[in-house]
């Protein structure tokens, strides 16, 4: 019987620093057979290990299409983080996944998008974005916007014009009132009112919100003041969960295992959720 905790050996094949603490890392499976066999949905995640420091989970950021490697994003913030962050290419790490469920991206067909995100919350949308891009025709029109606490705290900020340049897409960014330099041409304010103001039609969409709690409790009034149903809305609980197969009863809630039936829900499926969550 396999270990479910034995993770595969990864070589790290690039590494970007986004902002201050946050970096995006390249990881490519050091087995070509098991590269050839791995596939993955759009929304899972992945448990992300540096040898001696232990394991923490992520979003796999990068779109499914791309075969050759996959990428995660994350903020140093502990232990694990910081010696994440000490790691070069050539390097190796261990990777435990894909775990969790997915981003319903067929179900969204023929569906306007509206992806929200705040700071580091980016890269489980990115994952998203690009797969929406890379199959266009089958969706309607895409509308992205992306707030920071300030201009220097944007991740993937090079791809928000790549994006921006795309069939039907329009990308909205914004900064906190007190985040933009002197040169800042967008939006100031936070996310809620921002999404107020730019006036993004609602009829025939989809909203995927992901960011802080903060941002996100204030910015369903505002989805809902739209029209959006809450069947229409989702989130991910990603940060709720620790060992990935749902042992360790970390993110259990309810009757629900995050990381076995989420980390994806519908803001219908969070009210059936204890209050507490």
């Amino acid at each position: 019987m396999n270990n479910i905790y034995m993770p595969e050996l990864m070589k790290v094949i690039g590494v970007k620093q986004h902002t201050a603490d946050v970096k995006s890392v390249k990881i490519r499976f050091q087995d070509p057979a098991t590269t050839d066999a791995f596939s993955f949905r759009v929304g899972q995640f992945g448990m992300f290990s540096a040898f001696g420091s232990g394991e923490s989970t992520f979003n796999i950021c990068s779109s499914s299409n791309w075969k050759d490697h996959i990428e995660f994003c994350f903020r140093k913030t502990g232990m694990v983080t910081e010696s994440l962050w000490r790691i070069e290419e050539g390097d190796s790490i261990g990777f435990r996944g894909p775990y969790g469920n997915s981003y319903p991206m067929e179900d969204w067909e023929g569906r306007n998008l509206i992806f929200i995100g705040g700071g580091i919350a980016m890269p489980p949308i990115r994952c998203a974005i690009w797969y929406a891009l890379e199959n266009r025709a089958k969706y309607g029109d895409i509308t992205i916007v992306y707030g920071a606490r300030t201009a220097a705290d944007f991740v993937f900020a090079d791809e928000l014009d790549q994006w921006a340049q795309a069939e039907r897409t329009r990308v909205v960014r914004c900064v906190d009132p007190g985040g933009e330099t002197p040169d800042w041409n967008y939006e100031v304010g936070l996310i809620p009112h921002v999404i107020e103001r730019a006036a993004i039609p609602a009829e025939n969409s989809i909203a995927l919100v992901v960011g802080p709690p903060i941002m996100i409790k204030f910015t369903l009034p505002v989805l809902d003041k739209m029209g959006l149903g809450t069947k229409d809305i989702y989130t991910s609980l990603e940060n709720r969960m620790k060992c990935g197969v749902g042992k360790c009863g970390r993110c259990n809630c309810g009757p629900v295992y995050v990381c076995k039936e989420g980390p994806i829900f519908t803001l219908e499926q969070l009210h059936r959720l204890p209050l507490d969550y």
